[in-house]
């Protein structure tokens, strides 16, 4: 997967990234944890999915990362199981969520801590259901779902989130997937970088050359949002330059898998 070269990339550092995912989960565990049973079989803006649902995919994920990450021919071998693309994630998601929500919590907090300490150690690319990721990706892209499935948690149930600097690895993977979301959707990827403006809680973020013809600039929550397939564009306050730019937030993902059909226009 090509990806558009991000100017002024520093070295990653993986215990920074592993704490953000650590903060990020035990901010979800905050607004779930204390909470009655009643309250995990709340409906979320995702179609058919409960709260419960929601921390049962992010549990089966992370298991399944786990697995990437400590046994690669395990996975494999896993992944070569599959013959429903469009469904297994589905029923990972619904069998969890038919455990109590005291074991489904417990589950989730054992699988989110191995990974992280699996991933702390571990070396070379990760298999996955997209491209093979470094462990840095893979850290980066649990921190992109964590956060976007905590966005359903909290909409569900009424909790107001502030955005934190954390958002910089969702718009930062966001950007790099650019040509995934053209990929999986059989579609060339333009060739040129492009180039990107947010405004995140602590300035401008950006990415790609200032002269870039196709340009896109706007709140970083809003393009987080997008790209992990949270909002409608129309609902958004970011804007294009350029008509591949443009098509580009139409299609945007930072998610592998499948097109998603992403949320419908408010």
């Amino acid at each position: 997967m090509r990806r558009p070269p991000c100017h002024g990339e520093v070295v990653i550092d993986l215990s920074a990234l592993l704490a953000d995912l650590r903060a990020e989960g035990a901010e979800l565990d905050a607004v779930v944890g204390d909470r009655p049973a009643a309250d995990w079989s709340t409906p979320t803006p995702a179609a058919g999915w409960t709260v419960a649902h929601q921390i049962a995919h992010l549990a089966w994920t992370d298991e399944r990362a786990l697995l990437a990450a400590t046994d690669p021919d395990a996975f494999a071998a896993e992944l070569g199981r599959i013959t429903d693309p469009t469904g297994f994630v589905d029923r990972g998601a619904a069998e969890g969520a038919a455990l109590p929500p005291a074991d489904l919590l417990r589950r989730w907090r054992t699988s989110r801590d191995r990974l992280a300490a699996a991933l702390d150690s571990a070396t070379g690319k990760l298999p996955w259901y997209g491209p093979p990721m470094s462990p840095a990706s893979m850290a980066t892209a649990r921190i992109m779902e964590t956060w976007a499935h905590a966005g359903d948690v909290a909409d569900a149930l009424g909790v107001v989130r502030v955005p934190t600097n954390r958002l910089r690895h969702v718009a930062h993977l966001g950007v790099r997937t650019r040509d995934f979301a053209y990929l999986v959707r059989g579609l060339p990827a333009p060739a040129e970088e492009f180039r990107i403006e947010l405004s995140g809680p602590d300035g401008l973020w950006t990415w790609g050359p200032p002269e870039a013809a196709q340009q896109v600039r706007g709140p970083a929550l809003d393009f987080c949002r997008l790209v992990t397939q949270r909002v409608h564009r129309a609902n958004t306050t970011l804007t294009a330059t350029g008509p591949d730019a443009d098509t580009w937030l139409d299609i945007a993902q930072a998610f592998a898998g499948p097109p998603g059909a992403g949320r419908s226009e408010a």
